[in-house]
C-alpha cells in the first residue's frame, strides 16, 4: 500500500510539472515574439535572461532549502560545466533568432527533426545501426516538416538554420545533464544557477560589442518605453521558471519520458501561439505539424524498444527456475591449503593451487576433475549446476572461473 501512494504521488508530482512547463513555456515563447517584434535583439533577450538566472537563482535555491554547492574538480567544469555554458547561450540565442525570423509554430515544428540528425550523426560517427522500426519512424517527421515548410507563409531561410541549430545543441546539452550531475551528485537546479552564471560572463564582452551601444539607441530605450521593459523582465523570469521545471523533469524521469514529454510540450506550444499570436496559417501547414510530431513520438518508442532488445541481449543468463543451488558460508579452511580432500560444504579443493589440476564445484553430484592439462600452470575452474559434467581445459590459458 505504502508503494503504491509513493508511485501515485510521484506520478501526480511529474504530470504537475509537466502542466506547469508547458504553461510557462507557452508564455516564454509567445512573450519572446512579442518583444523581438518591437525590439530585435535577440543577443540582448538572451543576456536579460541569463541575468535573471543569476541574480534569481541564488536567494531562491538558498530560500527553498535547495542542497548547496559540492566541490567539482577542474575535469569536471571542462568536461560539463563550460561545454553546457557554452551551448546554453548559443542555443538559446539561435532560439529567440529563429522565433524572430519565422512564427513560433514553424520554428518548433522543425526543432522536430532533431531524430534525423541524431540518426544520421550516430551512423557516420558511432557506425551505430538503428532498427527498421527507428528508419521508419524517421519518414513521417520528413514528410511532415517539408508539408509545414513548402506551405509556410512566412519562411525564412534564417529562421529555418537557427531552428535547426538550436534544438541539436539542446539534445547534446540534455545528453550530458543526464550524464554530468551523476559524477558529483551535484543538485540539478545548483548546476542550473552554475550554467547562467558562468555563461553570463563568458558572453558578456560578446554582447557588449555587438549589441550594447545599438540597444541604447533605440527609441525603447531612450523615450524610456515601460512596455518593452516589463516585457524584458517578464521573459526573464518566465525563462528562469522555464529553466527550473525543464531540469526538474529532466532529474526525475527516464530519457524516454522526458523525449515524449518534449514533444508534447511542442504541441502545447504549437497550439497556443497559433491561438494568441495569430499566425496565418493553413489546415494543410497545421496538418504538416502534426504529422511530424506524431513521427518524434514513434522514433521515440522505437528507440525505446531498440535499446530494450539490446539490453536483453546483452546480459548472460546466470540461474533458471529449476536451479538447486544452495548458498552456505563456507565453513572449511581446505579450501585454501591446496589439498584434494572435500570440505564440509561438499566443495573440492581449489585444483588451481596445486598448480596442475583443473578442479570444480559442482551441485548435486560428486565432485570431479579432469587431469588432462596437468602438466601445466594453470587451469579452469567450473561452477556447475548440473550433475555429470566435464571440464576441458586449454593448455596455457590463465585461470578463469566459469559459470554454467
Amino acid at each position: 500500500m505504502a508503494v503504491d501512494k509513493t508511485a501515485t504521488r510521484q506520478m501526480m508530482t511529474i504530470t504537475f510539472l509537466c502542466i506547469l512547463w508547458y504553461v510557462v513555456s507557452s508564455s516564454n515563447n509567445v512573450i519572446g515574439k512579442m518583444i523581438l517584434s518591437e525590439f530585435p535583439y535577440p543577443m540582448t533577450v538572451t543576456m536579460v535572461q541569463l541575468t535573471s538566472i543569476t541574480v534569481y537563482s541564488g536567494p531562491f535555491f538558498n530560500l527553498w532549502g535547495v542542497r548547496k554547492y559540492v566541490d567539482i574538480s577542474w575535469r569536471y567544469y571542462f568536461k560539463f560545466i563550460v561545454p553546457l555554458a557554452l551551448g546554453k547561450f548559443l542555443a538559446s540565442v539561435a532560439s529567440h533568432i529563429s522565433i524572430w525570423k519565422v512564427p513560433v509554430s514553424y520554428a518548433h515544428t522543425v526543432k522536430a527533426t532533431m531524430p534525423l540528425f541524431t540518426v544520421i550523426l550516430s551512423r557516420v560517427i558511432l557506425r551505430e545501426r538503428q532498427t527498421k522500426a527507428v528508419y521508419l519512424s524517421l519518414v513521417p517527421i520528413i514528410v511532415g516538416v517539408g508539408i509545414a515548410t513548402l506551405t509556410e507563409l512566412s519562411f525564412d531561410m534564417i529562421g529555418l538554420i537557427t531552428a535547426l541549430a538550436v534544438h541539436h545543441g539542446l539534445l547534446a546539452a540534455e545528453h550530458l545533464l543526464q550524464e554530468g550531475p551523476k559524477e558529483t551528485n551535484v543538485h540539478h537546479l545548483r548546476l542550473l544557477h552554475i550554467l547562467g552564471r558562468l555563461a553570463l560572463f563568458m558572453f558578456l564582452p560578446v554582447w557588449i560589442y555587438f549589441d550594447l551601444f545599438s540597444v541604447m539607441k533605440h527609441p525603447a530605450i531612450t523615450t524610456g518605453d515601460y512596455r518593452v521593459i516589463a516585457l524584458l523582465f517578464t521573459d526573464g523570469v518566465l525563462n528562469w521558471l522555464q529553466n527550473i521545471l525543464a531540469f526538474s523533469v529532466l532529474s526525475i524521469v527516464t530519457p524516454l519520458t522526458y523525449a515524449v514529454a518534449s514533444a508534447s510540450k511542442r504541441i502545447f506550444v504549437i497550439a497556443i501561439s497559433l491561438f494568441i499570436l495569430g499566425n496565418p496559417v493553413t489546415w494543410v501547414n497545421i496538418f504538416g505539424m502534426l504529422v511530424a510530431i506524431m513521427g518524434v513520438l514513434c522514433y521515440n518508442r522505437a528507440k525505446y524498444f531498440s535499446r530494450h532488445q539490446q539490453t536483453k541481449e546483452s546480459i548472460l543468463p546466470y540461474t533458471n527456475a529449476n536451479n538447486n543451488i544452495k548458498y552456505k558460508p563456507l565453513e572449511d579452511t581446505t579450501l585454501l591449503n591446496g589439498s584434494a580432500a572435500h570440505g564440509k560444504n561438499g566443495f573440492v579443493a581449489n585444483g588451481m593451487a596445486n598448480g596442475g589440476t583443473a578442479g570444480y564445484f559442482q551441485n548435486g553430484g560428486g565432485a570431479a576433475a579432469n587431469n588432462s592439462s596437468t602438466s601445466n600452470s594453470s587451469s579452469n575452474l567450473l561452477l556447475s549446476n548440473s550433475n555429470g559434467v566435464h571440464l576441458t581445459t586449454v593448455n596455457g590459458t590463465p585461470n578463469k572461473l566459469l559459470f554454467v
